[in-house]
């Protein structure tokens, strides 16, 4: 599994140096998730134990309790960092954007940073996302921080426009539509095909893009 996302060089925020301290532990937080990724896709998730992905990496299950709470969190622990990178994506975007322009800009740069050092972290990303829809326990657990974050995301559109998010319905239902455009165009690179779906981050974003151009015509155009 691809190691977590990182801002690319010139992202505007600059970058925190680790101590060794936090290299350390960043690398065996790494390794655990590359352990589960890799067990869970080659014999399952339910035949997956937390001791077999603690061996994996030469630790001790304790060690693992250290950096997850359960399985869940290992699973999803790529995805997470991502969502939070979006956000931090979405919190620098030039407030001339509105709410929109600023998630698609952001979203292309989140996908453009997971894959700006690591060629693999695209397809793994991927990987989990139809791990999951396949998996009940972790879809789940996905869906449920997946609403968390999209009241974030809410709180975040809010805050660029002086809005109150408890009593302007917009925030939340931008966040949640486009929550749902950004699952199904997940979902359409796992159906496929698509010219460009083995492209890297380019082609993810490409079929991302063309979602969101269809928005538009889906919610107000006649179809027929």
């Amino acid at each position: 599994m691809a190691p977590t996302p990182t801002a690319p060089a010139n992202a505007e925020t600059p970058c925190r140096v680790l101590g060794l301290r936090e290299r350390k532990k960043q690398r065996t937080r790494d390794a655990l998730v590359d352990a589960a990724h890799s067990l869970f896709l080659s014999q399952g998730y339910a035949r997956t134990t937390i001791d077999e992905i603690a061996a994996a990496v030469d630790v001790s299950q304790r060690t693992f309790f250290r950096y997850f709470a359960n399985k869940d969190e290992a699973a999803l622990a790529v995805l997470a960092d991502a969502e939070d990178y979006f956000i931090e994506c979405l919190r620098r975007r030039p407030a001339a954007e509105n709410p929109l322009q600023a998630m698609r800009a952001a979203i292309t740069e989140s996908w453009r940073g997971l894959g700006s050092e690591h060629t693999g972290g695209v397809r793994a990303a991927l990987e989990l996302l139809q791990l999951i829809e396949s998996t009940p326990t972790l879809l789940a657990a996905h869906l449920r921080r997946t609403t968390e974050q999209e009241g974030v995301v809410a709180q975040v559109l809010a805050d660029r426009e002086g809005l109150d998010a408890a009593t302007d319905l917009r925030p939340r239902l931008l966040a949640a539509v486009f929550g749902a455009v950004l699952r199904v165009s997940h979902l359409a690179w796992g159906s496929g095909p698509f010219p460009d779906q083995d492209a890297g981050p380019e082609g993810m974003i490409a079929i991302i893009e063309r979602h969101f151009d269809q928005l538009g015509p889906a919610l107000v155009g006649d179809w027929r």
